[in-house]
């Protein structure tokens, strides 16, 4: 009996030794190493690819879209977008022409809806439509035909933070007119944020929104 006990005792201890031992090792210091190392190499990325402002003030990160939306008016239940800006793709594929600024990651990711799928046909086209009317003004009229695929459908997490640069050249006459800026200035924005692909043949030409929204203000700012 005491030879059972005794063993089991010993056992125990074992296990609980053990238990100390991995919870030290993979929960303190495997953390902490990971954390030095990324804090070390890739700061920005371990932060959480935190973009700024010229004050320094942190406004999101460069992997997430952001809205650009007037605030609600009483009664309104769906923001209007703010047109000095530039927009974003729709989030999660519901046909607005602005992204959603309170993401609820639950709801996140495409529509799962297929090409023909009349809902979502119509959600295309009256994104569609949105995008003409508020990107046409005095001297400069958009074509349906000029609308592309991006500024009309979401992404498949539904939070992309970059639009393609004909998306961002659709909207260049819309914001200089709105923030009273020359046009040549505005275009030349959208170059300097305009990014190839990935190691050259990785992906798209891409321009992240919050980036060049960003360098908007503060060319405002100075204007």
């Amino acid at each position: 009996m005491n030879t059972s006990i005794t063993s089991t005792a010993r056992l125990l201890g074992a296990g609980l030794r053990a238990l100390l031992v991995l919870t030290v090792v993979t929960g303190i210091v495997y953390p902490l190493v990971i954390t030095g190392i990324a804090q070390g190499l890739f700061p920005g990325r371990a932060n959480g690819s935190e973009t700024e402002a010229a004050d320094g003030r942190v406004v999101g990160s460069s992997l997430i879209g952001q809205a650009y939306n007037l605030p609600l008016k009483h009664g309104q239940e769906t923001p209007e977008p703010d047109l000095k800006w530039f927009q974003g793709r729709p989030a999660g594929g519901l046909g607005s022409n602005s992204v959603n600024t309170q993401y609820d990651l639950i709801l996140s990711g495409a529509t799962n809806r297929s090409a023909d799928n009349a809902e979502l046909a119509q959600w295309v086209k009256d994104a569609k439509a949105a995008v003409v009317k508020d990107n046409s003004v005095p001297g400069y009229t958009v074509r349906p035909a000029d609308v592309p695929a991006d500024a009309v459908t979401s992404s498949g997490s539904g939070l992309d933070p970059d639009i393609s640069p004909e998306y961002a050249e659709l909207q260049v006459h819309r914001v200089a007119e709105k923030n009273g800026l020359p046009l040549a200035r505005v275009e030349k924005l959208v170059d300097e944020h305009t990014e190839g692909r990935t190691l050259g043949f990785l992906g798209e030409p891409r321009v992240n929104v919050l980036e060049l929204n960003v360098s908007l203000r503060e060319l405002v700012a100075d204007d």
